[in-house]
């Protein structure tokens, strides 16, 4: 496969500014492989980075943005030879130093190196280039192979879906006959939905203000829609659970009110996962919590290899997607692309930018 010596890339220059530049094409190192980017997706952590810095950012003029993206193996490294030119693959983000107590644990997506080079940390998209770009540069780690069945649009989402079934089995797993309540219908809400259904939930709420939101989390898998406007999320979760609450409340929505809204809905020893967080210090009543015996979690990223989980319940069709794809841009477009997923324009809820379009 011919590469060329400069790439199109989306190149951050301050704050809020992205720009479409000519950069040079990377070539891998003995263990990395370079991906031909056909899709990256648009995710709420380029929205945040790119208005403010995040924890060892590379400079601004020089840091090409995104995490969520897959496309084809165009070189190889000397010591690779797992994966092959031509290959089809989804990435995942984070690369752990190894060395560190949290990686030899298998807590990679938490390493104590985080944005230390020189020890091996790697971050696409946050801490080293990603993305949107025609070429990226991935570590082996990193790399996962799909099959044809898997369309690129929906491989640049595994991360998503890698990113839920890391929640649910840092919660303590199984989720077969327990009640789950899902607050808030984003991307990761609705990748919730779906695991949950695939995982044999017993009863799947989700509620949110957005009908179309909530229509397409139907589709997912939720068997009880609440709209916020017109009833109480909590006192739906406890009628129609005689009075207990859900095993498993995920808080998705990232509101000033989610985490106590899930305090008050889950049962008695229940847990609240976090997938969603809020912008501001939020206020919550812990001593509830604490009475209830409730546990809480939160995540981060994609670990302990539930990225090759993700690919393989999406090439058995345990869960789709695909419908949360519902907008696609060309990369010269990348400013109407964010534009289009932070104003939700069109219901747009996952935003696709094809960089090699």
């Amino acid at each position: 496969m011919a590469i060329p010596d400069k790439m199109k890339a989306v190149v951050l220059m301050g704050k809020n500014q992205l720009e479409v530049k000519e950069m040079p094409t990377p070539r891998p190192g003995p263990q990395d492989v370079l991906v031909k980017v056909e899709a990256t997706a648009v995710c709420g952590s380029d929205v945040a980075l790119i208005e403010e810095p995040w924890e060892a950012q590379p400079p601004y003029g020089s840091f090409i943005i995104g995490h969520e993206y897959a496309g084809t193996i165009a070189a190889v490294g000397d010591t690779v030879d797992e994966l092959q030119v031509g290959d089809r693959v989804a990435v995942e983000a984070s690369l752990g130093c190894g060395r560190c107590r949290n990686c030899r644990l298998g807590n990679y997506t938490a390493c104590l190196n985080y944005g230390n080079l020189k020890r091996g940390h790697r971050a696409n998209g946050f801490t080293t280039n990603g993305g949107f770009a025609q070429y990226a540069l991935n570590h082996i780690n990193t790399v996962h192979k799909i099959p044809d069945s898997i369309e690129f649009n929906e491989a640049a989402l595994i991360t998503n879906l890698g990113c839920v079934l890391y929640g649910f089995q840092t919660t303590g797993g199984y989720v077969v006959g327990d009640n789950v309540a899902v607050i808030g219908p984003g991307p990761l809400g609705l990748v919730s939905v779906g695991v949950a259904r695939a995982l044999c939930a017993k009863k799947i709420f989700l509620s949110g203000t957005r009908n179309s939101r909530l229509e397409m989390g139907k589709k997912m898998g939720a068997d009880r829609l609440v709209n916020v406007k017109n009833e109480d999320a909590v006192q739906v979760v406890r009628d129609e659970t005689d009075g207990i609450g859900a095993d498993l409340v995920i808080e998705s929505s990232g509101s000033d009110q989610g985490i106590q809204t899930a305090i008050e809905m889950s049962k008695r020893m229940g847990k609240i996962l976090l997938v969603g967080y809020p912008e501001k210090p939020v206020s919550a009543n812990f001593s509830t919590m604490g009475s209830r015996n409730i546990h809480i979690f939160s995540i981060r990223g994609e670990g302990w290899a539930n990225c090759s989980r993700a690919v393989s319940m999406l090439s058995q069709g345990r869960i789709s997607l695909k419908q949360l794809a519902t907008h696609s841009f060309p990369l010269d477009q990348i400013d109407e692309a964010f534009k289009t997923f932070v104003e939700r324009i069109g219901g747009a809820v996952k935003v696709i930018v094809h960089p090699n379009a």
